[in-house]
């Protein structure tokens, strides 16, 4: 079938079969979803997943896109050095 091989999500290797068996088991939401599957949470930060999983969550509840409420999406996080932040920014750039 065409859906076992259309990716929906590149980062997390997600496929259009893995999210309608997902929404087949019951989990009906974006977040639901994005904490099960982890759609969404990879290097692009849904960028490329998003509106994918958005329809597919639509069709499923029978609503248009524009109801379905998105999930929280994060910007990835840095680790910073305690003398960093204490120091000041000129030290922070050295470290860049």
């Amino acid at each position: 079938m065409k859906e076992e091989k259309t990716i929906v999500c590149r980062c997390e290797d997600l496929t259009l079969k893995d999210i309608r068996e997902l929404i087949k088991k019951g989990f009906r939401t974006m977040d639901e979803i994005k904490r099960i599957s982890r759609c969404g949470m990879g290097p692009c930060q849904g960028r490329t997943c998003r509106q994918i999983l958005m329809q597919e969550v639509a069709r499923a509840q029978g609503k248009s896109i524009d109801e379905i409420q998105i999930t929280t999406f994060r910007p990835p996080t840095k680790n910073v050095k305690l003398g960093v932040l204490a120091g000041g920014a000129e030290e922070y750039e050295e470290d860049c």
